[in-house]
């Protein structure tokens, strides 16, 4: 007699090793935090490539989008051959973990497990789906991290001092910062609160930037006068990918599809709506012109300053820091930002402002006053922590000291990033210049690349042709604009406006 066919799927059978479908797989929770990830991965790549490569000066399109997507790509192969296991794995001191690779299928197939957020209050860190996924997850979050960094040092930073750049500061930087707040070292033994990147990624890269930005040198003096964005439209195409992206980074930082990623992702675009209406409104009142370029600022202050704290806070509170992220960032990019000891360093795109002080803002203002105890009880380590508002109930001390652990933990990334990014350029400048010859300053994507992102120039730069386009680039081009050229003379005698005309 034939046996009776299996009712159940094979995806969710389970075969005696376990192989198919393990008792411990979520599928719900696997598929939320590969969604999760790939939202993520979106915002770098295309979501901050266009927005770079946009939000630059025509000559810098194309340097600006390669020094993001370099960086994804980097931070990959990277993350998978030692720098997880820094951030996640076994601890080696109480701020690093131990290196080695995370490729071995019995390791990635295997649950997901972050041994050292064991504590004395709760068992260590076991999401109900393969260690591949947190893995994958993990990188998203390190790759922007390096990303946002580029912000800062966009349109004159060498290309291969920043692929040098790259892998030291993710080894000897960002694995730091993650280990001690998410990978169970000291300060998530201590119950500092990081929802989701705060501090690990926004004061991290937006102190690193700066700081990298003060070793490399300022851009072209004309081009710190007059840097205006090629193309406004693609930029809004490139932050609309970074917003919707967000929900992942939140909506997945509870490490499952449970209620409070829902919440997350909810405070999360009402901050940064609140934010994006605050900065315009700013802007109105004091410049008289709703900016697009600074509503595009203002929503990004938003998304940071909801980072660290979005699935512990509840709507009301949203708002009120979607106010303080629309307003304080403005104020220190826009009335500070201005005063010498702010324009001293080149920092391209603001990241010191967007990211490091939205990002501290979140951390101390949105963690340490507003986190609601009963939704911190669901994600922290520490049982009854609580935010600064809710210090009833014989609970002063406790909120004062949560308020003190943020605060330290800001200056533990602060002082760790501005010594270890200083060394880490310091070295590279052994080796290559951290910043481009003034003659490819000059020129720009063609000097670097041999490319530019569209065939026409704007800036009032000359090209040489016989260096950078050939003689018959020129001479093509003289057929169809009816221009004279002269095969073999060079290309800065030819004027921009004979070019264009």
């Amino acid at each position: 007699m034939a046996e009776a066919p299996n009712p159940v799927p094979v995806a969710y059978q389970t075969t005696g090793d376990g192989t198919l479908s393990p008792d411990w797989l979520n599928k719900g929770d696997n598929a939320w935090q590969l969604t999760a990830s790939t939202l993520v991965g979106l915002q770098c790549v295309p979501g901050l490539v266009i927005l770079y490569g946009s939000v630059v000066k025509k000559k810098w399109a194309v340097n600006s989008a390669f020094m993001a997507l370099y960086a994804f790509a980097a931070v990959l192969i990277c993350w998978v051959a030692w720098a997880y296991k820094m951030s996640f794995g076994e601890k080696l001191f109480p701020l690093w973990g131990k290196a080695g690779p995370a490729l071995a299928q019995d390791y990635l197939l295997g649950q997901a497990f972050l041994p050292a957020t064991k504590s004395k209050h709760v068992a260590a860190i076991e999401p109900l789906y393969p260690m591949a996924t947190v893995v994958y997850f993990q990188f998203v979050f390190a790759a922007i991290t390096l990303i946002l960094i580029a912000g800062s040092l966009l349109g004159r930073m060498n290309f291969i001092a920043w692929m040098i750049f790259v892998p030291l500061w993710l080894t000897c930087s960002y694995s730091i910062g993650a280990f001690s707040i998410w990978g169970g070292g000291f300060l998530f033994q201590w119950g500092v609160i990081d929802y989701a990147g705060g501090y690990v990624i926004h004061l991290s890269s937006g102190i690193a930037g700066y700081v990298a930005a003060f070793w490399v040198g300022p851009r072209l003096e004309k081009d710190r006068r007059s840097f205006p964005p090629n193309n406004v439209l693609l930029t809004l195409a490139g932050a609309g990918l970074l917003w919707l992206g967000w929900n992942g980074f939140n909506g997945g930082a509870p490490y499952a599809a449970n209620i409070i990623a829902s919440l997350a992702v909810l405070n999360t675009n009402i901050c940064t709506a609140t934010s994006l209406l605050v900065w315009t409104g700013m802007d109105v009142i004091f410049y008289k012109k709703p900016s697009v370029i600074g509503a595009v600022q203002g929503m990004i202050t938003g998304l940071v300053a909801i980072t660290p704290c979005a699935g512990l806070i509840q709507g009301w509170a949203a708002i009120v820091l979607g106010v303080l992220s629309g307003s304080i960032p403005w104020f220190t990019m826009m009335i500070l930002g201005k005063k010498k000891i702010f324009s001293y360093v080149d920092d391209t795109l603001g990241v010191f402002h967007t990211h490091a002080v939205a990002g501290s803002l979140g951390g101390i203002v949105g963690a340490g006053f507003f986190a609601q105890p009963t939704l911190l009880n669901l994600f922290m380590p520490v049982p009854n922590e609580r935010g600064v508002i809710y210090a009833g109930d014989g609970h002063h001390h406790r909120a004062g000291l949560q308020l003190a652990k943020q605060v330290c933990a800001a200056l533990f990334i602060i002082g760790w990033n501005v010594v270890m990014t200083s060394i880490i350029c310091l070295v590279i400048k052994l080796f290559v210049p951290l910043r481009m010859s003034e003659e490819v300053l000059l020129v720009g994507d063609d000097a670097a690349h041999g490319e530019e992102a569209y065939a026409l120039w704007g800036d009032g730069e000359k090209v040489e042709a016989s260096v950078h386009r050939g003689d018959q680039f020129l001479t093509d081009l003289s057929v169809h604009t009816g221009n004279k050229y002269k095969a073999g003379s060079s290309a800065t005698e030819t004027t921009e406006t004979e070019l264009e005309s």
